[in-house]
């Protein structure tokens, strides 16, 4: 008898308060036979008897684990950070899997909170990741973006961002916010040299918006 395969719940988990997430998210999370989990998440849905994977950093070796435990019948439920739609695990499981093998569960994004404690829209923001490595555009083509949100976390992602702000002008404000919804929320005002002596968590945006904006 043939296996019924279960289509994989991908959850969106926000940028770290359990205050943030959605009530459908524990439900998902209610129905696991498997949780798919990154160590940032492993904190969450302890009460939840399905078995725990490690998402780990090797994302083949993800997929695979995913395929295994699907094709024994079991419901796959994966934790992503943030929301699903933005710089996500969710999106190569999506690619590997196809759309309509997998149920996807919206969360909050840390950019979503950042421009939030700014005061400011963010339907119009240019978003950037040096998360991983140092994003492959020119201060020359971001300029006329009015808002940047750049996700950072490495040392050496500051150091490009600070050097990209310089190429961009005075002409904008630059605030580092760092673990955002978490006990240790921090929000600072700083200009770019500010960037490269600072040593800040892997939590990090840096958002860049013309001064214009404000008012």
């Amino acid at each position: 008898m043939a296996v019924e395969k279960k289509r994989i719940i991908i959850v969106g988990c926000g940028p770290g308060s359990v205050d943030l997430l959605p009530p459908a998210a524990a439900a998902a999370a209610g129905k696991a036979d498997v949780l798919i989990v990154s160590k940032r998440l492993e904190g969450l849905f302890t009460e939840s008897s399905a078995e725990r994977i490690d998402a780990g950093a090797d994302i083949a070796q993800t997929l695979e684990i995913i395929a295994r435990q699907r094709d024994m019948g079991k419901q796959v439920v994966l934790l992503a950070t943030g929301d699903p739609g933005i710089f996500s695990l969710a999106q190569p499981v999506i690619r590997h899997f196809g759309r309509e093998n997998c149920e996807v569960i919206p969360g909050i994004s840390s950019i979503q909170v950042a421009f939030a404690r700014i005061g400011l829209s963010w339907e119009d923001v240019t978003i950037l990741s040096a998360h991983k490595e140092d994003p492959r555009i020119s201060a020359d083509e971001l300029r006329p973006a009015g808002k940047i949100a750049i996700l950072g976390g490495r040392t050496a992602s500051l150091h490009w961002i600070a050097g990209l702000l310089k190429e961009l002008g005075d002409g904008r404000r630059v605030f580092l916010c760092e673990e955002l919804t978490l006990p240790d929320e921090k929000i600072t005002e700083v200009k770019p040299d500010e960037l490269t002596e600072r040593e800040v968590s892997t939590r990090v945006i840096v958002l860049a918006v013309k001064r214009e904006l404000f008012s």
